[in-house]
């Protein structure tokens, strides 16, 4: 079902998802660490720091500063490629599925009380 915000309302569902985000006691991770945790957790593995730097458009040194942080929170992990020894894989964590999920939790209830809940089977009609 999508969901129709105005530019206003998404700003405001935005603010206040990130303002409940850091009165949590979870990791506060930067934009470019969220955008990492992302692409990994919803985009089909395997990720490399190379891929990853492409698909973001940020270079790989930024990738692996972020990567440095993201897993000393245990919340992504690296791991050589047995394939080719050169590459490093990025991987999911069981920690960073729960972070994720949890974040994602938070999202679905911000959204739901940006508006009062429809009244279950009544449909809004456009020419009324």
């Amino acid at each position: 079902m999508p969901v129709d915000l105005t530019p206003s309302e998404a700003l405001d569902l935005w603010r206040r998802v990130l303002i409940d985000s850091v009165r949590q006691a979870g990791p506060d991770l930067s934009a470019r660490q969220f955008a990492l945790v992302l692409a990994v957790y919803t985009t089909p593995a395997p990720h490399t720091v190379r891929g990853l730097a492409s698909l973001l458009h940020i270079s790989k040194p930024a990738v692996t500063r972020a990567l440095d942080r993201l897993g000393k929170l245990g919340i992504l992990r690296r791991k050589i490629d047995e394939n080719d020894r050169r590459s490093v894989l990025v991987q999911r964590t069981v920690k960073g599925s729960v972070f994720l999920r949890e974040f994602a939790d938070l999202v679905a209830a911000t959204g739901r009380s940006l508006r009062p809940a429809q009244a279950p089977g009544a449909e809004t009609n456009a020419a009324e």
